[in-house]
């Protein structure tokens, strides 16, 4: 597991109803981690990402970038005003079992592992779509980055933050104008897009008591791959997901 800060141990998060995203109030470590603006992958926004990753993976998709792009957290308590405060533990996005919340590991900004994780997921899906559609010029990381930064500049004037959700899928589903992506009929029993976990949030369970808690986020000096950067394909321990 890619560890960023002992600091960031808590967070709490707020449901904005209109969009159905979960977006960050505050968090242990305001300084590396700044609430203003930062939106969070909630249990079913995160394995819908993990399952649409997959087509990836024969281009190179790195286990190593994507588990060093989030830090995982579970609910440790439900206010009365609705604030849902999440409680970071030591699980690996890729092997857990658990109901999962995913916040972008931003503590290193436009040099830092999310940002590494989109533009390595950029790159893959400029391969699949040249690899998938007949194009008269092949696409180009610049095409991409030009036409998703037109949309996020579109966000600003309209004064709306970028969710990661939004932000990741975008890339995700991105294909060039006036072209489309060949199906198979296997793509008919792919999961729809999900729009939030809100009305379950108050079933999903509540992580161990703070003591144990801190106890397992105590790793030593020598097992913290601060620093860890994971090459294009490099693959990990053996899971479902890792292939």
């Amino acid at each position: 597991m890619a560890v960023t800060s002992s600091k960031l141990t808590w967070c709490t998060i707020r449901l904005k109803k209109d969009t159905n995203r979960w977006w960050v109030k505050e968090n242990s470590d305001p300084k590396h981690y700044d609430p203003d603006g930062l939106g969070i992958l909630d249990p079913h926004q995160l394995p819908w990402i993990l399952d649409n990753l997959d087509p990836l993976r024969e281009y190179g998709l790195s286990n190593e970038i994507l588990e060093a792009a989030f830090v995982p957290f579970q609910i440790h308590s439900i206010e009365k005003d609705e604030t849902v405060r999440l409680a970071r533990v030591a699980e690996h996005i890729l092997d857990s079992e658990e109901l999962l919340f995913a916040l972008p590991n931003i503590k290193d900004g436009e040099k830092g592992s999310y940002a590494d994780f989109l533009e390595h997921i950029t790159r893959l899906r400029v391969k699949f779509i040249n690899d998938t559609i007949k194009l008269e010029q092949k696409l180009t990381i610049e095409d991409v980055d030009e036409q998703l930064g037109d949309m996020r500049n579109q966000a600003l004037i309209e004064g709306r933050d970028i969710h990661p959700f939004e932000e990741i899928t975008d890339i995700l589903e991105f294909v060039p104008a006036g072209h489309e992506v060949p199906t198979d009929d296997d793509d008919d029993d792919k999961p729809a897009r999900p729009t939030s976990a809100a009305e379950e949030i108050a079933d999903l369970p509540e992580v161990e008591d703070d003591d144990k808690l801190n106890k397992e986020l105590k790793w030593d000096e020598e097992e913290r791959p601060e620093d860890m950067e994971g090459e294009e394909g490099g693959e990990s321990r053996g899971n479902s997901r890792r292939r």
